[in-house]
């Protein structure tokens, strides 16, 4: 092969070869033979892999630091790791978005389904909000801001260090302006015909979820002229949607006081403040007392964050979602419509309609499961990377 200006770093004879050349994006640090000098490449590391017989499989980014050892960043072993690259991964991820979106709102990149391995950027307008998670774009960070305002003509840029990836990874969480200023306030995103309030400096990832922007348009078609509860209702997810496509009433439940007043100023921009309730306390402890109220709603709509984060809290988790399954599900007026999501890659599809249906049955419902959603084109699954399609919503007619 040509010279490479980037070391080398080897399989195991043991490891699966196969597996990455069909696409799989990750090589964990037990595949890899990891001498004295493997182990001393800088997290961020550009380097190209080889299988045991010393084929290059690809140019990947290392961290001796990190379960995952190397993300596959190109299968051609000859690339350049440089400026122009990253420009072209952007200009890509950005012409999808713009075929897909009307309005410059959407992730615009969704780390290694967009050829950015643990790069997450999400577009508000003007201002781009970028998650690196992973060593190798810290250290490519001022690229990256470079390519993503040429690319798609932002003025801020923002750099949002939190989340448990970037932990997992060994990196920082100090957020910062990386380019621009920084909004004097939340932002205000439209969606679904609703006014959203993002808090894109001090709110939960980088201030709002674009990922249900489908779920949330398909429980707006059922709540048209009923009644809704949007519990974990953050800055009003489901129940601006909801009012949005015509719904009488949303009763909004969440435990941050900060996220729900995002929810009432989305809601007054939207003009539906009139019927939105709030109601900030405990999503558990809350359902309970609607219940105890003998409070019904004709559409139930759960988005809780994630309770099986990784296989260790899976099982925990789980019962976690049949418990709320249980306690929305008698909440539901007869011949109304419950939905609940999830966002945690840890547990699958089929283990979260288990539970959610275990628990429509222990309230004593019976259910017709009528959708299942996704997250929206703007997060493409990697389909070697089960962890990409984290996002599951169900919606059952009781």
């Amino acid at each position: 092969m040509t010279s490479s200006p980037y070391p080398v770093i080897r399989l195991r004879p043991k490891a699966e070869a196969r597996a990455i050349r069909h696409g799989a994006p990750w090589v964990f640090d037990n595949e890899i033979v990891t001498d004295r000098r493997t182990r001393a490449l800088a997290p961020g590391t550009i380097a190209v892999l080889e299988d045991a017989e010393r084929a290059p499989l690809g140019l990947v980014a290392v961290n001796p630091a990190s379960r995952i050892m190397g993300r596959m960043l190109d299968r051609d072993a000859a690339a350049r790791i440089d400026s122009e690259w990253i420009a072209a991964r952007l200009a890509r991820a950005h012409e999808m978005r713009a075929r897909l979106y009307d309005a410059p709102f959407y992730r615009l990149v969704h780390a290694e389904a967009d050829g950015l391995p643990g790069v997450v950027i999400d577009r508000f307008d003007d201002i781009a909000v970028i998650q690196p998670n992973a060593a190798w774009a810290e250290g490519l960070l001022p690229q990256i801001v470079e390519a993503v305002q040429a690319v798609t003509g932002v003025t801020t840029v923002l750099k949002n260090a939190a989340g448990r990836a970037r932990t997992l990874e060994g990196l920082d969480e100090e957020s910062s302006v990386l380019a621009g200023r920084a909004p004097e306030g939340p932002m205000p995103v439209p969606m679904n015909g609703a006014t959203y309030m993002a808090d894109l400096l001090g709110g939960q990832k980088t201030g709002i979820f674009y990922d249900q922007r489908p779920n949330h348009a398909f429980a707006a078609r059922l709540a048209r002229g009923v009644r809704v509860l949007d519990v974990f209702s953050h800055v009003g997810g489901f129940a601006l949607a909801a009012l949005a496509g015509e719904a009488t009433h949303a009763l909004a439940v969440d435990g941050s006081a900060p996220a729900l007043d995002l929810a009432r100023e989305g809601a007054e921009r939207t003009g539906v403040a009139d019927r939105l309730e709030i109601r900030r306390g405990d999503a558990f402890a809350v359902m309970e007392a609607l219940a105890g109220e003998g409070a019904q709603f004709d559409v139930v709509i759960c988005d809780p964050p994630a309770f099986a984060p990784s296989k260790k809290a899976l099982e925990k988790g789980l019962r976690a979602y049949e418990r709320v399954a249980r306690l929305a599900a008698g909440l539901v007026a007869p011949d109304g419509y419950l939905g609940l999501c999830s966002c945690s890659h840890a547990a699958d599809l089929a283990r979260f309609r288990t539970a959610c249906t275990r628990g429509i049955g222990r309230a004593g419902r019976d259910a017709a499961l009528i959708h299942t959603g996704f997250a929206g084109p703007d997060h493409p699954q990697h389909p070697h990377l089960a962890e990409s399609g984290y996002l599951k919503a169900l919606f059952y007619r009781l």
